[in-house]
Order: structure tokens, then C-alpha cells, then sequence
């Protein structure tokens, strides 16, 4: 088998990248090691940026988010029993964010994908990306039952943190810089209508919470929880006694307590590997960088990354020049810097590490009065968190 780009990983950002490339022309074939159920139902981020939220609008894939998805104008900051409003709009020249789980782009992408191509095979396992630095790397996988080998003349990695993309770069030319955190979220999905109209971020002695949503009448939250917690040992009564102490404020305001139909722990990191090409590799999203989630960068740096590669692939065609495809990694990693920077402000203001003392607890919250006292601290934040320019 044989086409122009071979795209490893048929999640958000394998998907939208072949949907880029299908709408200027460009060969490509997506490999996909799960089932179609399995990817469907894995549950990620649900906030996305105003540069993401055109994206999907622009490749067809925006309908249903338009009908079912939130749009957001601002978050909450809640901290010293106070409650503080970021105005996204009113900050950033009128830019916001759309409340849409990842599990709902996946869907809608999947069936864009089967109705009108590329190609894309679910349960095909990728095993060795072979003649990296040539013209026509190979990826050799198994479907059906049988090994395979899909001749490219790009390899593009959008298969995780664990897949086989960023191993195929040689441990002498890759980097590595991480942050491990020494805490972790509690994450629930609760039937229950949310408690606020827009997300809050409450920092407190206690800890860190979060109170998102996904639907009208489906809560998302998190408690911030010491590394190695076993969710079994937070019943629900615990966990809703738990989040209305650390979202206590001054004034009347009501957690909504409901149904808990999923409970999980998610660590807390911090990943960059450079450089994002190797020859005829290049790498996007969680295979190239991973983000605390408290930025809610993770879904949109991955969208970022293959916006990027898509208009590195169209210049070639257009030009013959590859010149934006050579520069690809310099220019994301630009861009992923500063999302990473951006995360780590976010949790090392908001969280309470097992470490502090009562100085660093005062920073933090001169942090935070910064932001709610100044417009330009605030402005900051706002344009981090509904995106920055992708140029």
C-alpha cells in the first residue's frame, strides 16, 4: 500500500490532519490501533479553544458542536471565599471558548472520515516505522490478522505518548525535558445539572477544585488528590462534601450534588520532546508533548500542531518547496513552550503541594490578586486560555 502521508493514530489530532490534507488534495491513510467503539468512548479535555473551534467549522466538522456544544465567555477564579470573573471577550478582542467533549470531535471527525475518505483502518496495530531519513519511510502494522507495510513519503506521529513515532526518532538526537507534580486530580462525571454557568477554578488550603461541565445536565469535576490515590477510597458523600468545602465562597451560591456514574486519577505532568521531525517523521500532540490539564491545552496544542503540518503540506504542493515542512518543528515548539509555561502557572498558582509553607501559600495568592485587580494580568490569562494566534 502506498500514499503520500501515513498518519499514525486516528484520534483528534490523526483525524483533523487527514481532514486538512482530504480538503487540499493530499494523499494520506490513517492507522488506528483501537476499535472504532473504543475510540469513540475515550473520555478527554472538552474545552476548546476559538482557533479550534474555527478549525472544525472549516474542514465540516463543526454542525454538531454548533447545536450541542457551550460557548464559554469567561471563567471563575475563586479563592479567599471570593469569586472573581475573567471576561474573555471584553479581554481579548471578543475570542472564546466551546464546552464539547473530545469524545464528541472524535465521533463527528470518524464519520466525516468514513463517509468521504481518506482512508482510515481501525485495529491496525503500527509495529516499526522503518527507513526514517529516506524518500519513502515505511510503516510496517498488522490488520486483519496479517503484517502490512504502508509506503509514505511522510510518516506523521499522532499516536500518544506511548506509541511507536517518537521511538522511531534515535535516542542521540531526541531531548527530553519533563515535570512530574506531586499531586494528581480526581476526576467525576456526575448526572447532575451543573452548578455555575461557566467553569470555576477554586484554590484553597484544603486543595485544588474544578467544577466543569459536558452537557446541561452532566457535571465534570475535579478535586486535586496526593499522587497514588486510589479513587475506591473516596465514596461519593466524600467527594461532594469534599467539593463543597473547597468551593465555599462568601454569598449565595449552591453546589448541585447528583448521581456519580464515573470516578478516575489522572497524574500530573509535564512533557516536551524535541525536536518534532526526524527525516520523514514528524510528531503531533501528546506524541511530541503532554500538559498538565489545568490550561486545558492539551486537545488545542494538538490541533495547533496539525493546522501547522497542513499548511506545510499544502505549501508543498503548491510550490514545491518545503521549506514550511522543514521549520515545522521550530514553529511548534515555539508555540509549545508557551503552552507549557502557561499549564505550569496554572497548577503551581492554583495547587497546594505537599511542600509549601505558608510563604509560598501567600505568593499564590498574590498571584491571583494580581489577576483579579489588574486588567493586564487578567488580559494575559484570557488570551492563554482562549488561544494564542497561531502565527
Amino acid at each position: 500500500m502506498r500514499t503520500t502521508v501515513g498518519i499514525i493514530g486516528g484520534g483528534p489530532a490523526g483525524l483533523l490532519l487527514a481532514r486538512l490534507l482530504h480538503g487540499e488534495g493530499i494523499d494520506c491513510v490513517v492507522l488506528e490501533n483501537r476499535t472504532r467503539e473504543y475510540v469513540e468512548q475515550r473520555q478527554r479535555a472538552g474545552i476548546l479553544e476559538q482557533g479550534t473551534v474555527d478549525a472544525l467549522r472549516a474542514c465540516g466538522a463543526g454542525d454538531r458542536m454548533d447545536a450541542e456544544g457551550l460557548v464559554h465567555e469567561g471563567i471563575e477564579l475563586r479563592f479567599d471565599r471570593q469569586r472573581h470573573r475573567i471576561d474573555f471577550p471584553g479581554l481579548t478582542g471578543g475570542r472564546k471558548v466551546m464546552v464539547y467533549a473530545q469524545t464528541e470531535v472524535v465521533k463527528d471527525l470518524v464519520a466525516l472520515q468514513l463517509a468521504e475518505g481518506p482512508p482510515l483502518f481501525f485495529e491496525a496495530q503500527a509495529i516499526a516505522v522503518e527507513k526514517p531519513e529516506s524518500d519513502h519511510p515505511v510503516i510496517r502494522f498488522t490488520h486483519g490478522g496479517r503484517e502490512q507495510t504502508l509506503e509514505c513519503e511522510y510518516v506523521i506521529g499522532c499516536d500518544g505518548f506511548h506509541g511507536i513515532a517518537r521511538a522511531a526518532i534515535p535516542e542521540a538526537v531526541r531531548r527530553t525535558y519533563e515535570r512530574a507534580y506531586p499531586y494528581s486530580w480526581l476526576g467525576i462525571l456526575a448526572d447532575v445539572p451543573p452548578s455555575c454557568d461557566e467553569l470555576i477554578y477554586a484554590r484553597g488550603e484544603r486543595g485544588f477544585a474544578l467544577h466543569s461541565l459536558r452537557s446541561p445536565t452532566v457535571s465534570r469535576l475535579y478535586l486535586q488528590v496526593p499522587n497514588g490515590t486510589d479513587p475506591a477510597d473516596w465514596p461519593d458523600d466524600r467527594i461532594w462534601d469534599e467539593l463543597d468545602a473547597r468551593f465555599a465562597v462568601d454569598g449565595d451560591w449552591h453546589l448541585e450534588r447528583g448521581p456519580i456514574t464515573a470516578k478516575s486519577v489522572t497524574p500530573m505532568r509535564s512533557h516536551v520532546t524535541e525536536p518534532m521531525r526526524y527525516g520523514r517523521i514528524l510528531l503531533a500532540g501528546d506524541a511530541a508533548h503532554i500538559v498538565p490539564p489545568t490550561g486545558a491545552k492539551g486537545l488545542n496544542l494538538a490541533v495547533s500542531d496539525v493546522r501547522i503540518l497542513a499548511r506545510a503540506f499544502a505549501h508543498l504542493r503548491r510550490t514545491g518547496s518545503a521549506s514550511l515542512l522543514d521549520s515545522y518543528s521550530d514553529d511548534c515548539l515555539r508555540r509549545v513552550w508557551q503552552a507549557t509555561r502557561f499549564s505550569y502557572e496554572m497548577t503551581t498558582m492554583l495547587h497546594t503541594g505537599p511542600d509549601e509553607n505558608a510563604f509560598d501559600h501567600r505568593v499564590q495568592l498574590a498571584r491571583l490578586h494580581r489577576i483579579a485587580d489588574s486588567r493586564t494580568a487578567a488580559a494575559e490569562l484570557a488570551a492563554n486560555y482562549t488561544g494564542l494566534p497561531l502565527d
